[in-house]
């Protein structure tokens, strides 16, 4: 890419960057990883609008089985907005919609005609950057989406809820306090119970945004510990501005930047040979 794309102070130094001219390719080629016969869920041609300003631009992506996927770039670039579109949460924020493209979940359009945006958010569950609690108890909280859902299969409430808090490695922390309200618990407490109330729902693919910017080193780790586990079952995907983060955890990994996905690749790939300027300086920590 040519060094004139970017704005530049007058010392020349890299404190900002936007594009002017940027010339970002073919983004039907920003597949991740380009060739695979396992993905299980594709983004083609997603254009995003707030009202009138349009945020993602012809977002082509795919997301293989029982992986991680680490979603990337500044502040604002759409990394949010698009894991959203993903599981059809983005239509609950007003004036927001897709203008164009699908979202295939397998091969199937989530936005077709005549589905279930209920239905989408259980498979293709949520974890948002700040812990989600209900005004409910710790095993209520747990319950909830699955008692709508009839996921109990039998099982006594209580003993459904127990299983997905030890999952999440909480049951030792709160083994005596499930009726108690789940807003007493700490940050990092509280996000491993979003965790595992979305695993009670039994999901296929996990998104999660930015889930361990909210919380300290140590809850961080453990996040991390749960989703290096959950890999092994469910596909997940994971927004962070934590580069470190993203090279600990990730398979794959996407760069995006002012709505558009600039590279996306097997994560040891982006990380060690990017293959254009921006995602180059985003690495080096000149964008962000």
């Amino acid at each position: 890419m040519p060094a004139d794309m970017f704005r530049r102070s007058a010392a020349g130094s890299p404190a900002s960057y936007s594009p002017i001219e940027a010339e970002f390719g073919d983004s039907r080629q920003k597949l991740s990883p380009l060739e695979t016969d396992n993905s299980v869920l594709a983004a083609l041609g997603i254009r995003v609008a707030y009202g009138d300003n349009r945020v993602l631009h012809d977002i082509y992506c795919h997301f293989p089985a029982t992986s991680v996927t680490a979603i990337m770039g500044p502040s604002g670039c759409g990394k949010s907005t698009l894991v959203k579109v993903l599981n059809r949460t983005l239509e609950l924020t007003p004036n927001a919609a897709v203008e164009h493209g699908s979202v295939l979940f397998h091969e199937r359009d989530i936005y077709g005609p005549g589905e279930d945006p209920l239905e989408i958010r259980k498979r293709i569950g949520i974890i948002h950057q700040r812990p989600v609690i209900f005004p409910m108890s710790i095993s209520q909280n747990v319950l909830f989406g699955a008692r709508f859902h009839n996921q109990f299969d039998g099982m006594r409430p209580r003993d459904y809820a127990e299983k997905y808090i030890e999952q999440v490695g909480l049951l030792d922390e709160v083994k005596d306090r499930l009726n108690d309200p789940a807003s007493e618990l700490s940050g990092g407490q509280q996000q491993r119970l979003c965790l595992a109330r979305t695993l009670a729902n039994n999901p296929e693919i996990i998104l999660m945004d930015e889930p361990c910017s909210a919380i300290d080193p140590i809850a961080t780790e453990r996040i991390e510990e749960l989703i290096s586990l959950l890999r092994e079952r469910y596909t997940i995907i994971v927004v962070t501005h934590n580069m470190n983060q993203a090279k600990r955890i990730s398979d794959q990994a996407v760069f995006m930047f002012a709505g558009r996905i600039i590279e996306a690749g097997d994560r040891d790939t982006l990380f060690e040979n990017p293959q254009t300027e921006l995602a180059q300086r985003f690495i080096q920590g000149h964008i962000g």
